[in-house]
């Protein structure tokens, strides 16, 4: 049996934000691979059922855990201390609650590039 790339993408287009997030962590758990934050910003337009903010979440801070400090400071406008507290702090750890998708998007992108690894909730 052979499934073509085009009924893929319908298929795709029918599911859900969260589904699509499911299926994405799905995949990279039998792969054994990472998809990179283009894939998932590039995943398409959001249904109309899914939610229109989320809260963004620190899984992890990575290598760079000094210019992830300094990025959550940015983003929160809390205290060196604070930030360091809120990234050392068991993880997930919420960074930012109910944000507009867009601006989810800009937060996970500035602390990706930072080194960190981000969800939403």
């Amino acid at each position: 049996m052979s499934i073509k790339k085009e009924d893929i993408i319908s298929a795709l287009e029918e599911m859900k934000l969260t589904e699509l997030n499911e299926l994405v962590k799905a995949i990279e758990e039998h792969f054994g691979v990472v998809a990179s934050a283009g894939i998932a910003v590039a995943a398409g337009p959001v249904a109309d059922s899914a939610p229109s903010e989320v809260s963004v979440l620190l899984t992890s801070a990575g290598a760079q855990k000094v210019a992830v400090i300094k990025v959550v400071k940015e983003i929160t406008g809390l205290g060196l201390m604070d930030a360091k507290k809120l990234v050392d702090s068991t993880l997930p750890a919420v960074i930012k609650e109910n944000v507009k998708i867009e601006d989810a998007e800009a937060i996970k992108a500035q602390l990706v590039e930072a080194g960190a690894s981000v969800d939403f909730k």
